[in-house]
């Protein structure tokens, strides 16, 4: 399969990923009292609402041109915690709904493409439309078990982080914290150069990725995609 078909598969399926990453955010702090995310207008599947010019757009076409991994952000869903009814519950729950969300859809993917499988075995006409589907969804697999893995990077303002702070002393909490204005700095530091310890972290979501994909090779349609 080309460099360019491989993009045309996983570019909706990422941002399809990363809006229901944050539509986890913003329902999650709704439950916990805060409205700001539906009052916003934020609290839709509208992808149109989601794309950040340089996240969504920019970052991953820059990435297929480089031959890297295609990988991207939506713009963040604006929560208020003050208005949570418990701060630190809310904090964490807010922060870990994304995450959580991106592995349930893995996971949710795995008997798809099993299913897809079957059906598109029923006949050559559907045959054709199926394959891509499927594809979609083994791309699906990776691309959230990736997510959720990089979303749990303890650096600010990564969601991971909202569950650190908690860990600390509060001083030390504090100044953690402030990390965040430099937060972006500091992630193309660590994708740039820090690809070692990103292969350390990324180690458990590289074998859950391999076990998932391992169920569902067996169910993948042959075709000129997969090939």
């Amino acid at each position: 399969m080309s460099q360019v078909q491989t993009f045309i598969l996983i570019a909706p399926v990422l941002l399809f990923s990363m809006v229901a990453h944050e539509y986890a955010h913003g329902y999650v702090a709704m439950k916990n009292g805060d409205m700001t995310a539906y009052q916003l207008g934020r609290l839709t599947w509208n992808p149109a609402k989601h794309i950040d010019p340089f996240m969504t757009i920019l970052l991953p076409l820059m990435l297929f041109l480089a031959g890297g991994v295609v990988f991207g952000g939506a713009k963040p869903v604006p929560v208020n915690p003050r208005n949570y009814r418990n701060f630190k519950k809310g904090d964490i729950a807010v922060s870990l709904a994304g995450v959580i969300t991106n592995l349930i859809i893995a996971i949710i993917c795995v008997p798809l493409v099993i299913l897809v499988h079957y059906i598109g075995a029923l006949s050559p006409a559907i045959a054709a439309p199926a394959v891509i589907f499927q594809l979609m969804l083994v791309y699906g697999i990776q691309l959230n078990v990736a997510l959720a893995a990089f979303n749990l990077i303890p650096i600010p303002p990564l969601d991971g982080s909202h569950v650190m702070k908690y860990l600390l002393p509060p001083a030390w909490g504090l100044g953690y914290q402030r990390i965040g204005r430099y937060g972006l700095v500091v992630l193309f530091l660590l994708i740039s150069v820090g690809r070692p310890f990103l292969m350390i972290w990324f180690k458990p979501a590289f074998a859950l990725i391999g076990a998932l994909t391992q169920v569902v090779t067996p169910y993948v349609l042959p075709s000129q995609w997969t090939v």
